[in-house]
């Protein structure tokens, strides 16, 4: 017998061994039950997702010999018969080759007379959408009052295209996309079966390339088995699919991390000398930030399917959520530009270098001397007004100009400064071992954080914790419960490290409880929100802005304004 494809031999033949359409199977299961049948049932969904197979399945149902049922018996000869595709009474019609208006009166036609052999008439219409409008419109009549022995099922991937007028006569059913995890589910079963060794790796590669069509991935994995000469590994399913090493994944984010652009340009050489597809490379980047963020958010749904779970819970503890926001942005506008770029590598490197580029300056200058930058647009005519804390003449009012003609403007504006908090301002004091019986305040902890010499994932964490005084041998570090991820990896170990250098006298456990005052990321926060309403107050009062929005009736607003250093 000559060999049959896993996508036609694991095909299901019941509802109950359908994999994740579970609604649709349920609706037509408590129909058929109840026997509350439709005359015409249309199915959507993208390639693979089930809608022929469930129209087969339905086709049995109708037609099995042991009467209507949600469960046919599939030996008796009807569902034997439907099952080899020699049903006399179910009719396939491929819309995209049978177009016509003629194409439909001959099934109208046809449609009158009474079944061969089965219960019921079955007209399974697969990419209807491909029907020209005069056989649309032949088939309106019929389709709304077919004879009683009739049932249509439609099938399509597109019903955008379908007319108001076909959709409001049938049943439909939106069939889903498979996810990763239901196709990986389903592929450990059917190696199973055909006792075929896997590593989850080459799975979850097998997963994603399918993007949620379930035959693709047995299709996909009938071609990994050949090529892995009757298993499956996952340094051989990535060579297949042309996927990038998730390794190279987390070196161009590293290396971002680290501000090393040397470092940065020397992964991408490597990737253009494996021939990478760049534009696959930017998927990655863009699922492994994703990931990231799920790790931050709740550390606990990030399992290690994909073996990399300590790797990705240690770059989610070094890096910001706002740094991580910001990456995925870029990585996502820049996958969108990539057809734009001379080549893809051009394209990819300057994404890349467009993250390392704007990465958020470090907080330690927070509190530094800055200016704001104002975008702020009007009906009349978009304005932007920049400001620095630098002293510099008024600029002289603009004249009205014409609506069509965007005036842009550049006054210079003071920006008072944030009162300080009243606490010793110099670090050497606040670091010496022999300060150690003095009360730790949030903002000398601040102050210490940002003089430590700590980076990455120690720094994150410290800037997230407090420092609290119980004895003069014993201190504390509190950190609320909800960043107890940041304390993962090294971060931690590093950060005692530090700590026990300056203090070695002490011991400083770390306990998870909300800190009593502002650690030094909430300290940061508040300086920034004082410094912004500054500005604002500032803005409102120069009479450049002030002009403006008098000659424009413009608007300031206040979520425009920026912070430069």
């Amino acid at each position: 017998m000559s060999y049959q494809v896993l996508a036609r031999k694991y095909r299901p033949r019941r509802f109950e061994e359908l994999v994740g359409q579970d609604v649709v199977a349920r609706a037509l299961s408590h129909a058929l039950e109840q026997n509350r049948l439709h005359h015409a049932y249309l199915l959507t969904g993208t390639r693979g997702v089930g809608k022929t197979t469930i129209a087969r399945i339905l086709a049995r149902c109708l037609n099995c010999e042991t009467g209507i049922t949600a469960t046919p018996c599939g030996v008796c000869s009807s569902c034997r018969e439907i099952e080899d595709g020699r049903f006399a009474d179910l009719l396939e019609i491929d819309a995209a080759s049978n177009t016509g208006v003629d194409n439909v009166r001959e099934l109208i036609d046809n449609a009158q007379y009474l079944p061969t052999r089965g219960r019921y008439k079955v007209y399974l219409i697969d990419e209807v959408h491909m029907l020209s409008k005069a056989a649309f419109n032949a088939l309106l009549k019929t389709l709304e009052e077919p004879p009683p022995h009739v049932k249509f099922l439609l099938a399509t991937t597109d019903p955008q295209k379908l007319p108001i007028t076909i959709l409001s006569r049938c049943l439909q059913f939106a069939l889903k996309p498979m996810t990763p995890e239901r196709v990986v589910g389903h592929l450990q079963h059917v190696l199973q079966a055909e006792a075929i060794s896997s590593d989850e790796g080459s799975l979850w590669l097998l997963a994603r390339a399918a993007q949620g069509s379930m035959r693709d991935a047995l299709s996909l994995t009938d071609q990994a088995i050949a090529f892995g000469q009757g298993q499956l590994r996952e340094a051989e399913v990535r060579s297949l699919l042309g996927s990038i090493d998730r390794d190279l994944v987390y070196r161009v984010l590293d290396a971002i991390h680290a501000g090393d652009a040397a470092a940065l340009l020397q992964v991408v050489a490597g990737m253009a000398d494996q021939s990478i597809d760049f534009a696959g490379a930017l998927g990655e980047i863009i699922t492994v930030l994703h990931r990231l963020a799920v790790a931050q958010a709740v550390p606990d749904a990030i399992d290690n399917a994909e073996g990399d779970r300590d790797r990705l819970l240690n770059l989610a503890a070094a890096l910001t959520a706002e740094d991580l926001q910001l990456y995925y942005q870029m990585a996502i506008q820049g996958r969108r530009d990539l057809p734009l770029a001379v080549d893809p590598r051009a394209g990819f490197e300057m994404t890349v270098l467009r993250m390392l580029a704007f990465r958020p300056l470090n907080p330690a200058v927070v509190g530094g001397g800055g200016g704001v930058v104002v975008s702020a647009p009007t009906q009349r005519a978009p304005v932007a007004v920049a400001a620095s804390t630098a002293s510099a003449p008024s600029v002289a009012p603009v004249a009205p100009v014409a609506p069509v003609m965007p005036v842009h403007v550049v006054a210079t504006v003071p920006v008072p400064e944030p009162v300080p908090d009243a606490v010793s301002a110099t670090m050497p004091e606040a670091m010496q071992p022999a300060v150690a019986t003095s009360t730790w305040t949030g903002a000398r902890w601040a102050d210490w954080v940002e003089h430590s010499g700590l980076t990455g994932a120690a720094i994150n964490l410290a800037r997230n914790a407090l420092l609290v005084e119980r004895s003069p041998t014993r201190w504390e570090l509190h950190v609320s419960p909800r960043h107890q991820m940041l304390a993962g990896g090294q971060a931690l170990p590093q950060l005692q490290q530090k700590l026990a250098q300056q203090f070695p006298d002490c011991n400083i456990p770390l306990e998870f409880v909300e800190p009593s005052e502002e650690t030094p990321a909430q300290r940061r926060q508040r300086l920034q929100n004082e410094r912004l309403v500054n500005a604002e107050a500032a803005l409102r009062q120069d009479p450049v802005v002030k002009a403006l929005m008098t000659t424009f009736d413009a608007t300031l607003v206040a979520d425009s304004i920026t912070l430069s250093h």
